[in-house]
């Protein structure tokens, strides 16, 4: 049914095209006895009105026949031949097939990352991840955001309102690892935040807030992460005036196109062989380069620098400092 609809205005014309002459055909058959090819070659020429000669003398019944076939199918035949060119010039044949490969597309992806708001904060937080090779899906609601990503990305793009469960489905929150959303008004953040853990209970849910009371209230709806862009802007403002060449050298680390990288080693991500070892018995610095600068506990807390005897155990991280080379050495080592 939805099929039918997305080609309405190509299959009704093509249909009463098509009426038409089979109309004109067994009429020119059963009147004048004429072959089926000799038939359809009248019906054509008549519904066209290119004014050829007639295969046969028409008798006067197959003239009134002629002429009522004329008179009925000149508007619709112009009717079916301008909705047909207008539907392929409009690009809507183009549009459909790229709708059925970007849904086929999504229903392929797993493990990535949903970002809701192509604004000011969606679009830095896409080119992060498109940096860094991340794989994710943009949803966002206005036409000139979604044709601007799409000329310039070429990752996916749904269009669509994402407070809405059938778009967070069709853009695989089930299968989705994380979800950024960026959209302006806090209420429609509560909104997908509430709809996303409902969907996704596991999913890694990072939202943005503008109002100093919608931080816990997006907490409590089940956001991991809550960002204020204006909080953090101020801080880090602050933060060059008193300490610039440190803050420096950590946008520097965490920057963006630079070659070095930050990464997070879980407990659950490792081998059978390497779960519960001490970082001594990892030796990541001696295998792949790389330095452990900081380990989560299973509680939540952070220790900077741990002692080598600090063991890896179930739910507990390691965060790992090292170029582009030595993480991609270090992922094939853990992996």
């Amino acid at each position: 049914m939805n099929h039918f609809r997305q080609f309405s205005r190509f299959y009704i014309p093509l249909g009463v095209l098509f009426l038409i002459v089979i109309t004109g055909v067994i009429g020119f058959i059963a009147i004048e006895k004429f072959t089926f090819i000799e038939a359809f070659y009248m019906t054509i020429i008549t519904v066209a009105t290119v004014g050829f000669t007639e295969v046969h003398p028409l008798s006067d019944t197959g003239r009134i026949f002629t002429a009522l076939l004329i008179i009925t199918s000149f508007g619709t035949f112009a009717y079916a031949i301008t909705s047909i060119t207008h539907y392929i010039a409009d690009g809507e044949f183009r549009e459909y097939f790229k709708t059925k490969r970007l849904t086929k597309e999504l229903e392929q992806l797993e493990n990535h990352i949903i970002i809701c708001g192509y604004g000011r904060n969606g679009k830095q937080t896409s080119r992060v991840l498109r940096n860094h090779g991340q794989k994710f899906v943009v949803v966002e609601q206005k036409d000139d955001p979604v044709l601007s990503m799409t000329e310039k990305y070429p990752h996916l793009v749904l269009k669509g309102d994402a407070t809405q469960d059938e778009i967070l489905l069709q853009a695989g929150i089930k299968r989705a690892r994380a979800l950024v959303t960026t959209l302006p008004v806090d209420a429609d953040n509560l909104f997908i935040v509430l709809s996303a853990r409902t969907l996704n209970p596991k999913l890694n849910i990072i939202s943005r807030a503008s109002d100093e009371n919608s931080d816990k209230k997006l907490k409590i709806a089940g956001a991991d992460h809550v960002i204020m862009p204006d909080m953090v802007g101020g801080a880090h403002m602050a933060s060059l005036v008193m300490k610039p060449d440190v803050v420096e050298f950590i946008d520097y680390v965490t920057g963006v196109g630079v070659d070095i990288n930050l990464e997070e080693i879980t407990f659950e991500k490792l081998p059978g062989d390497l779960q519960n070892k001490t970082i001594s018995e990892l030796d990541v610095r001696n295998r792949s380069g790389a330095n452990i600068i900081g380990f989560k506990t299973p509680q939540g807390e952070f220790v900077i620098n741990p002692s080598p005897e600090t063991k890896l155990i179930p739910n507990a991280k390691l965060f790992v400092l090292g170029t582009s080379e030595q993480i991609n050495t270090l992922r094939e080592i853990f992996s």
